[in-house]
């Protein structure tokens, strides 16, 4: 495929086949992430791969967690500060800061994006049951036999998280390129200590993101793409 052609093709797959990505795969696709450029060459990331045993019981453990937190909204205050500590529902310190709504535009892009896929996925808005069962999916990952995290190094303060941005990109173009489907997750930013109960972090880095990838299905929740802004609400005015 052309350049074009896998940037049009790339999209976010939330459905996978029962298909394991091989070894040598998932080194090719890390070695093609890490052409990406970053800010006088410092790569200030560490990336976590998971996959097997070890991508299940991660799974295992964010899926309990998110349904733990559902709980809490039918507790007063002390039950809600007592199911947070015993199950350790504090959000990861990068995620905080993305808590709640969106500001303003983003609010709305973000509710129409999440509305169009509930159109195609059949679920209606009012549908609270449904929709917390689509949203369970992101902690397994919607049945990838793969998944990344991305740690980055705080100290690097900005740059670190743009660096860590075309990493990403470049990653999931890789997969597209090589016949498989990806999905970014700020899912799996949500909680890092069952990532970090199985892989030695160092000590500082912030986790970003996960990316779930493998071998997309042809479910119907494949075919959805969000509407994209147009090049004339992209570009900025002259004075």
């Amino acid at each position: 495929m052309t350049f074009e052609e896998v940037n049009k093709k790339r999209r976010s797959v939330r459905d996978f086949l029962d298909k394991p990505v091989s070894e040598d795969l998932i080194q090719e696709l890390l070695k093609e992430a890490l052409e990406a450029p970053s800010s006088s060459n410092t790569q200030p990331f560490k990336v976590v791969v998971a996959t097997g045993d070890t991508l299940q019981a991660i799974g295992e453990d964010l899926t309990n967690k998110y349904r733990k937190s559902l709980t809490l909204r039918k507790k007063n205050i002390f039950g809600k500060l007592i199911t947070a500590y015993q199950y350790r529902l504090t959000p990861n310190k990068v995620y905080q800061t993305i808590q709640g709504k969106y500001p303003g535009i983003y609010q709305d892009r973000r509710v129409k994006t999440a509305i169009g896929l509930y159109e195609v996925l059949g679920i209606k808005k009012e549908d609270r049951k449904k929709r917390n069962e689509e949203l369970e999916k992101n902690f397994y990952f919607f049945g990838a036999p793969a998944a990344i995290w991305i740690y980055a190094d705080p100290k690097m303060k900005y740059t670190a998280l743009v660096d860590t941005g075309i990493f990403m990109q470049n990653f999931m173009l890789a997969c597209t390129a090589k016949g498989l489907g990806s999905c970014p997750q700020g899912a799996l930013n949500l909680w890092r200590e069952p990532v970090d109960k199985y892989y030695d972090v160092p000590k500082g880095y912030e986790l970003v993101c996960g990316i779930s990838f493998g071998y997309p299905s042809d479910a119907k929740v494949n075919s959805y793409r969000p509407e994209k802004l147009s090049v004339e609400e992209l570009l900025v005015k002259k004075k």
